[in-house]
């Protein structure tokens, strides 16, 4: 079975022009949605791979209509692949149910896959160049050094709670926990 499915980014705009080209394609079922391709939230995609068998081929018009981003796209139709199920993007001209167009479907996968690396690579050079010019990565505390002492004193009190501390600091338990783990012997913690 051919089966189609057509979005388009918000309400106001219209499917007419995908459906007529995923009809004359043959698609003998076509889920329509509207809504961005960004959101995870799209209830007529989960359908439309939720039917689809071995044997079946899953079209769209463009490739950007079923997936939010490369990575997104590659996953989703490996996944289709899994299955035996094939696809089609009719303006791109990938058909994943011919040889060619598994090899070029392929080499989008290692285009996702080497752009992944560059990221990983740009990101740790970026921090390794902070770190040589003395910046420390990662996010400030909640709590100083200076409020996680305070709370270990307050904490030596059997009258006032973990609770009333993280209340009087405005933090959840955690953020006091952590705080606290960050306190050496020699600050005055508390052992727990």
């Amino acid at each position: 079975m051919n089966i189609g499915y057509a979005r388009v980014s918000t309400i106001q705009q219209d499917t007419s022009l995908q459906l007529d080209a995923l009809m004359a394609a043959g698609c003998e079922r076509i889920y329509e949605e509207k809504g961005s391709g960004a959101s995870r939230e799209r209830p007529e995609l989960e359908k439309c791979l939720h039917i689809l068998r071995p044997g079946d081929t899953l079209t769209v018009w463009r490739l950007d209509r079923l997936g939010r981003s490369l990575k997104d796209l590659v996953t989703i139709v490996s996944e289709l692949e899994a299955q035996q199920v094939g696809f089609k993007s009719l303006t791109e001209s990938i058909d994943t149910t011919s040889a060619g167009g598994k090899l070029i479907f392929h080499i989008f996968g290692g285009l996702a896959e080497f752009e992944r690396s560059l990221i990983q690579e740009r990101t740790k050079a970026g921090l390794a160049a902070a770190r040589a010019r003395g910046r420390k990565g990662g996010r400030k505390f909640k709590m100083t050094l200076g409020d996680a002492r305070k709370a270990a004193a307050m904490l030596a009190d059997p009258v006032i709670t973990k609770a009333e501390i993280c209340q009087h600091f405005e933090v959840t338990r955690p953020t006091l926990n952590a705080a606290l783990l960050r306190l050496t012997p020699s600050d005055g913690s508390l052992s727990e």
